[in-house]
This record gives structure tokens, C-alpha cells and sequence, in this order.
């Protein structure tokens, strides 16, 4: 790995980024959208006594989620682009390794993500009310890392993919699994134990409970820091099976 190529990735892709308006507002203007709907629709419903409203439970996994399903689909569309345009193939006969360009991609979606959950945790606490027991910053850094986890699975998927129809295909094979048996519909406790093995095996399943943890322990607990540490792991993980599976050419 070289700092100065991996930086210098990071910079292309960033570039990149900023001259495409449809995906920065996708990566930034989408979540907050999003979390209004969600709040438009929760405002009726009752509260009861003691208990966070369902709008509260429901945007603070949202904050996880909707970073993890955007950025799953736009690395997975951005590197299969690299491939079919031949741009990955004229980078791979310099001194850029495939490790290099992974992290400078990984760098690039890592700052891009952090902007967006600042924006999406802005518009949920600033403007539509969210409350949660623990700190907002806790909740940037857990959203940060499962983009991060998103970023890398699609980056993973996409060297299986010939066209960019074929790379949002992976998105339910992938992602949508893992939202229905994260905990956000039933509870992962409350599932057959083969519904329980398949959750405990899936990162997000994590990510969701770490920021439940934040939602009703004003101090970090132990089981965050476990959850967050497994969410970064997987994501390295998948970076470096990415690495692994990257192919110049989609053909």
C-alpha cells in the first residue's frame, strides 16, 4: 500500500463525485428527505408513558440504514463503471495496486459518508426532533462505519457484475436480507432459531444494535463498542475479499 496513491485515488474519486449532482443529492439530500417522511408519518401515533415515540425508534435505525443501502449501490455502480469504461485496466498498468485503489475509494465514500450522516443526524435532531439517550456524535461515527460496511459489500459485489442492471440486482440479494432480519420489524430474540443464526451472522444485525444501545444508554456500553467493532471488521473484510475478487474488465 502506498499513502501518496491511495490519497491520490481518494482525490480522483472525490472529483468525480462533485461534478455529479444526481449522486450527491442521493447521498445527501435523500436520507433527510427520507427521515421527514418517516416523521410526517409516526406524528399521530401515541406515545406511551416512559417509552421513546415510535418516530424516535424508528429514525435512529433509519440513520444506519438508509447510509448503509445508498452506499451500497452507488460504489457497486461506480466500480463497475471503472471496469466497462476500461478506466480500471489503463490504472492497474501503473504503479496503483488493487489495495490502493480500494482504500482511495474506501477514503473517498468514507468522507462523502461522513458528510451525509452529519446532514441526515442534523435534520433528524435539528429540525424534526429526534431525542435518543446517548450523544449525536455517537450516532455519526456508528452511521459512518455501516456506510463504510455498505461501501465495501458493494464494492465486493460489483466484481460479480457485468452490467449496472446486474450490480442493483445484488441490492435485495444483499441488503435486503439484512433489513428484514436486523431487528427492525421483530426482534431478533423473538425469531425461529434458524431466523436468530441467519441474523446473528449478518453485520448490519449489529450496526442496528449498536445504535439502540445509543438510543437508551446516555454512556457508551460495552456491547456498542462489541457491535461497532464487528460492523468495522466486516467491512474491512469485505474490502479485502474485494481486493481479492477485483478484475480489470467486466467481461
Amino acid at each position: 500500500m502506498n499513502p501518496r496513491i491511495v490519497a491520490a485515488t481518494a482525490g480522483r474519486v472525490l472529483r468525480q463525485l462533485r461534478h455529479d449532482r444526481r449522486t450527491i443529492a442521493l447521498l445527501v439530500v435523500v436520507p433527510g428527505v427520507l427521515l421527514a417522511l418517516l416523521h410526517a408519518m409516526f406524528a399521530e401515533q401515541p406515545t406511551p408513558p416512559g417509552q421513546a415515540s415510535t418516530f424516535d425508534r424508528v429514525a435512529l435505525v433509519m440513520l444506519g440504514v438508509f447510509p448503509f443501502t445508498i452506499m451500497f449501490l452507488v460504489t457497486s455502480i461506480a466500480m463497475l463503471r471503472e471496469r466497462t469504461t476500461g478506466t480500471l485496466e489503463r490504472l492497474l498498468t501503473t504503479p496503483l495496486g488493487k489495495l490502493d485503489l480500494l482504500l482511495g475509494y474506501g477514503l473517498a465514500f468514507g468522507l462523502a459518508a461522513t458528510v451525509q450522516a452529519a446532514v441526515a443526524a442534523a435534520v433528524a435532531y435539528g429540525l424534526l426532533g429526534l431525542d435518543t439517550a446517548g450523544s449525536v456524535g455517537l450516532v455519526i461515527v456508528i452511521a459512518v462505519v455501516t456506510a463504510l460496511l455498505g461501501m465495501a459489500l458493494g464494492l465486493l459485489c460489483s466484481a460479480f457484475a457485468r452490467t449496472e442492471f446486474q450490480a442493483v440486482q445484488f441490492l435485495p440479494v444483499v441488503a435486503f436480507p439484512q433489513l428484514l432480519l436486523c431487528g427492525l420489524f421483530v426482534a431478533r430474540e423473538q425469531m425461529v432459531g434458524w431466523l436468530q443464526a441467519v441474523s446473528d451472522a449478518l453485520p448490519l444485525s449489529y450496526a442496528v444494535e449498536a445504535l439502540r444501545e445509543v438510543g437508551a444508554h446516555a454512556e457508551p456500553t460495552a456491547t456498542m463498542w462489541r457491535d461497532l467493532t464487528v460492523v468495522a471488521g466486516s467491512a474491512l473484510l469485505a474490502l479485502v475479499l474485494a481486493a481479492a475478487t477485483l478484475r480489470r474488465r467486466s467481461g
